[in-house]
């Protein structure tokens, strides 16, 4: 493996986008579960279970001074709604986090079932919560796609069903791109797509906090949900493989 890295000016499978290779790859006598905090995946950890559970957390203390208001329906289906939306966009960087280190063959098929499962999972609970906001949203004759929120929100939500559609076809049916080599192929796309797509996860989440709704009940911080975005892209974004990107 040493040579092989050589050979490519110290470029290989298991070089990240920062640091040293290896800094960042699952050792060979190690199981998946290690991948979670590999390399700078802590920092990516804290970042995303904070940002994850600020909204659920914050407007259902009894500190917040709204709160009696927040038991109604709205209330409510916010409250669901964030929480489906949060638990979908911690699943899915779990799948982020947990396939990265991956660099041998049967690393790579393992991290790729579990991959499917958490993402797939992440992708229903998001749908869920998007269900649940829209079914207020109508029963109220509330405005749809209005807010930035909500317009960036719809586009994630949509792009996040392609992915996991592409994801799951591409390794469980390749033969639906013509062949298996064709389905590899895609593969490097995908996961740039995912990368930009947490991103944008992230950023909808920071411009739910200027929602009029938010606003007014919730009083949510924009600074506090950036900072702490920003802090789970420090952990997950050095942690991308260079070659597989194709770089």
């Amino acid at each position: 493996m040493a040579d092989s890295r050589t050979a490519n000016g110290g470029r290989g499978e298991d070089e990240p986008l920062l640091g040293r290779a290896g800094d960042a790859s699952q050792q060979e006598d190690q199981g998946l579960q290690f991948n979670f905090l590999i390399g700078t995946a802590v920092i990516a950890q804290v970042g995303i279970w904070l940002v994850s559970s600020l909204m659920l957390t914050y407007p259902t203390t009894s500190a917040n001074p709204t709160f009696p208001a927040y038991r109604d329906s709205m209330g409510i289906s916010f409250h669901t709604s964030s929480l489906l939306n949060s638990a979908g966009i911690l699943l899915i960087t779990q799948g982020i986090l947990l396939l990265q280190p991956t660099h041998t063959p049967k690393q790579k098929v393992q991290g790729a079932h579990l991959h499917a499962t958490f993402n797939s999972t992440g992708t229903l609970a998001l749908v869920a919560g998007l269900i649940v906001i829209e079914y207020n949203k109508i029963s109220h004759a509330g405005a749809h796609f209005e807010s930035p929120h909500a317009i960036l929100g719809i586009i994630t939500y949509i792009l996040f069903i392609l992915q996991a559609i592409v994801g799951v076809a591409q390794f469980y049916t390749p033969s639906v791109f013509g062949s298996v080599d064709n389905a590899k192929s895609v593969y490097k796309y995908h996961r740039m797509s995912g990368y930009v797509l947490l991103v944008l996860s992230l950023v909808t989440v920071a411009l739910a906090t200027q929602t009029g709704f938010s606003k007014s009940s919730l009083h949510l911080q924009l600074w506090a949900v950036v900072v702490l975005a920003v802090v789970t892209l420090i952990g997950v974004l050095p942690r991308i493989k260079k070659q597989k990107l194709g770089l």
